[in-house]
């Protein structure tokens, strides 16, 4: 029998997981260092900061949990988690153009800096602990400790300009790749049909059924809904729709 649910989880293998934790933990640190009664006087700032950086985060575990059941809900949430890094990404930018500083250009030492870190191969498995995800976690941000761990704001928010591209670069990807499985493989609904057909081909069964044609699967009596031979009985393939062999009776 065909599986219903299919493939989901395994998110802690994603590179875009990973920088997104490492986005999260940076913004959490830079409102806590960098927004203050002055210049946040009502606190939105932090708020709508914190709560994007926790959306691109929170969005890709959910999206990767559904993945399993909904194809399509697995792409909008993955949307959404793109969706939010960028309004991540435009705050920064703001601040910067707050304090009339225009972002590093990428051909500077400080962005190549940053662009030159990459990720550790990640070892984690889907049986992997919490502890053993924190310890890769928090290793990967050490990499890059030195900007986002700096007292100085500017230097933290081009360099998180600089990671949340990056992040939605592999958020772009993926999407591709979702879309494409899903051109292929059908959704979770396609999977449920596929298994009822297959109960009921079972159920219809001819020990004397003819191979198809077209795929030499056994074939099931069916009967024509349309068309000048509507009410007729014909041998169809087992395995349509996938194959649409078909042969008279």
């Amino acid at each position: 029998m065909k599986k219903i649910v299919g493939k989901h989880g395994g998110y802690r293998k994603l590179d875009s997981f990973t920088l997104t934790s490492i986005i999260q933990l940076a913004t959490w640190r830079f409102c806590n260092v960098f927004l203050n009664r002055r210049n946040d006087p009502c606190g939105r700032q932090f708020d709508q900061m914190t709560q994007a950086a926790r959306s691109g985060r929170q969005n890709i575990v959910e999206g990767s949990e559904r993945a399993g059941t909904s194809a399509g809900t697995e792409m909008r949430l993955t949307d959404v988690a793109r969706a939010s890094l960028a309004e991540l990404k435009a705050d920064y930018e703001f601040w910067l153009l707050s304090h009339k500083i225009a972002p590093w250009e990428p051909t500077t030492q400080e962005a190549q800096g940053v662009f030159g870190v990459r990720l550790d191969p990640n070892p984690l498995s889907e049986t992997v602990s919490l502890h053993q995800s924190a310890v890769y976690t928090m290793a990967q941000y050490e990499k890059f400790a030195p900007w986002l761990d700096s007292d100085d704001p500017t230097c933290v928010a081009n360099a998180m300009l600089i990671l949340i591209s990056r992040v939605l670069n592999m958020l772009n990807r993926q999407l591709e790749v979702q879309s494409e499985v899903f051109q292929k493989e059908g959704g979770f609904h396609e999977r449920m049909s596929a298994v009822r057909r297959e109960e009921r081909d079972k159920e219809q069964a001819d020990p004397n059924a003819p191979a198809c044609p077209d795929c030499g699967k056994a074939m099931c009596q069916r009967t024509a809904r349309s068309g000048r031979n509507a009410g007729q009985l014909f041998w169809g393939c087992s395995a349509f729709p996938e194959c649409k062999g078909i042969r008279e009776i």
